[in-house]
């Protein structure tokens, strides 16, 4: 670890991470001003207490998430705003977010509709991760933002390493088997909703929504269950919009990005870092929209049509969304989509040899997953994503048959954003996890 001195009383040292946490982290700007207590687990700096290096925590924070490879991550704790709730913590549920999005997707509309408010007040013990490279995580412990190993991975990271910590710290802290939550969203108005100014021959400016998916939250979980070592410490895990095969993927956006092989020439530019908020992402969106694709109406070209998400809510969503990710970590889910797999990551036959041992990249065997492991599924319809086809893939590889929960007239971003989620999607959910240790109180 790479320390740097300051002259202060306390001889206080700093991790050399290139991003600095907010001065508000996640609990102060977003959670607690809805009456909910939060509390920061992570830790920003080091102090010399009697000749011994010590973590110095500020007010509300604690404990370090640090990845096996060196990649410092955020979590926060939170409880319910009732008295009797918020003094007796029940089980332990950990929010997953997926690709360019955080752990704030989980609280951005009011609380009786977010769903991260929703289990606090169920009394659910809820604790939210944020990933490497999002804004609520904090760097690297030698590695700066603007070297180009920070940006070295993709979801198979945030899978065994990130996601696989952040489960390992929840059981640590809480001495308790976790309750898992993962979705599958789109990064439309959600978390890539950018504002894309297009000049018009005479007429001045229009304003083009640009979206990019978000195909990642339930890889993740999926991919983690595999290794026995994570599944270990799951209780039960619900998984919204469950995707691991995307071969059958209809949404119009993402197919056309796929077919210009948009994540290839991204890398092969030397663009490690995928930031859709700074100049050169929305370049890149800009592009995208030519004469071969409409993009009036991009939300449903990517999720399918979405029958009740709250369009109002759009230019609060965008004080967060998106985060930056990985051009490798876009790469690797397109690879997915050309080749119909769910695998590792595929560097080109000879250095898989080298890596693997193998021509081929390893697939993930979604078989492995204990079929002991309660799971429950939420899919929908219109989905353009998570087709429907490509659930029943994932199903019939799975040895448990899971509980499932089909919405014929929802698209992928109602599962999280549906002014309607709680009665038609999240009780049911909350019903299922009390029926495995918790029971709920209201």
């Amino acid at each position: 670890m790479i320390l740097r001195a300051k002259a202060t009383a306390d001889f206080t040292a700093e991790l050399n991470i290139d991003r600095r946490s907010p001065f508000k982290g996640l609990c102060a700007q977003l959670i607690e001003p809805s009456g909910y207590p939060c509390t920061e687990h992570t830790a920003f700096a080091l102090c010399l207490d009697r000749g011994i290096w010590k973590e110095r925590r500020g007010k509300g924070k604690e404990g370090k998430i640090q990845t096996k490879d060196g990649y410092l991550l955020g979590l926060q704790r939170v409880s319910s705003r009732i008295g009797n709730l918020r003094a007796q913590r029940g089980h332990p549920v950990l929010l997953q977010h997926g690709l360019f999005l955080a752990g704030d997707a989980w609280f951005l509309d009011s609380t009786d509709q977010s769903l991260g408010f929703i289990l606090a007040d169920h009394g659910f013990d809820v604790w939210v991760g944020n990933v490497r490279g999002t804004r609520w995580s904090h760097g690297h412990t030698s590695l700066s933002e603007k070297d180009k190993d920070f940006w070295d991975w993709s979801w198979e990271e945030l899978a065994l390493y990130d996601l696989a910590e952040m489960i390992r710290y929840v059981n640590l802290k809480t001495n308790s088997k976790i309750f898992v939550v993962g979705h599958s969203q789109v990064c439309s108005l959600l978390a890539a909703y950018l504002l894309l100014p297009v000049l018009t021959c005479g007429f001045g400016p229009s304003i083009l929504y640009a979206y990019l998916l978000n195909l990642q939250g339930t890889i993740m979980s999926l991919a983690a269950f595999t290794q026995p070592d994570i599944v270990k410490m799951v209780e039960a895990a619900a998984l919204l919009c469950p995707i691991s095969y995307l071969e059958h993927i209809s949404a119009r956006f993402v197919l056309r990005i796929v077919s210009l092989h948009l994540d290839q020439v991204i890398v092969a530019m030397g663009i490690h870092q995928l930031n859709f908020k700074s100049d050169v992402g929305t370049y890149i969106l800009d592009s995208i929209c030519d004469e071969h694709l409409d993009c009036n109406d991009l939300l449903t070209s990517i999720t399918g049509k979405n029958c009740c998400f709250n369009n109002s809510r759009v230019d609060f969503y965008l004080e967060y969304e998106p985060h930056p990710s990985s051009s490798k970590n876009l790469n690797h889910l397109f690879q997915m989509i050309r080749k119909g797999t769910f695998a590792k990551y595929d560097y080109g036959m000879w250095k898989n040899l080298k890596k693997y041992g193998q021509l081929k990249p390893p697939k993930f065997d979604l078989s492995r997953i204990p079929k002991s492991l309660p799971l429950w599924m939420g899919y929908g319809g219109n989905d353009a994503l998570a087709d429907v086809t490509d659930v029943q893939h994932t199903l019939k590889e799975l040895q448990s048959k899971p509980k499932l929960l089909y919405l014929e007239n929802y698209g992928h971003l109602d599962f999280l954003l549906s002014v309607k989620g709680k009665e038609d999607v999240f009780d049911t959910m909350i019903e299922f996890f009390s029926s495995w240790g918790m029971s709920s109180s209201i």
